[in-house]
């Protein structure tokens, strides 16, 4: 006799702390970080990310801060992501920075294992794509 199989759904805070330690710990390569954006929100709700624009593209040699919001329906539900620097981007609204849920992969297609990490990495890998490596960019330092 077989035991019946059942995920166990680890509960939005349990998985933000994971997300808060993995990006405290800086994992991987050093293009992408994460963190809360006041280490006091105990509903663990603001973040801000950073993106380091990748190499022999427009994006080159910039670092761009992003406000990331985990909403209370959060990982069932994808977070609200919105550029701080200006960037000339598909997918973001050139007058506000915030990231359209429908025309980024990761979040029109939100699965409950994608994390903050996943978003920023798929930002980043966006990019690359031939509809914006040579897009003309803002001037850097400037903000929404």
């Amino acid at each position: 006799m077989t035991a019946p199989t059942s995920q166990s759904v680890v509960p939005r805070n349990f998985r933000l702390l994971e997300e808060l330690e993995a990006g405290q710990k800086g994992v991987g390569d050093g293009t992408i970080s994460w963190g809360l954006e006041d280490d006091s929100d105990m509903t663990l709700t603001n973040w801000m990310g950073m993106i380091i624009g990748p190499p022999r593209t427009n994006f080159e040699n910039r670092m761009y801060s992003l406000k990331i919001q985990c909403g209370p329906k959060y990982p069932d539900e994808p977070p609200t992501i919105g550029f701080v620097n200006r960037i000339n981007m598909q997918g973001v609204n050139s007058q506000t920075g915030i990231v359209d849920k429908r025309q980024v992969c990761v979040l029109g297609r939100w699965q409950r294992s994608y994390t903050i990490k996943t978003v920023l990495h798929e930002l980043r890998r966006l990019m690359t794509q031939k509809e914006n490596v040579k897009l003309a960019q803002p001037p850097e330092g400037t903000c929404y």
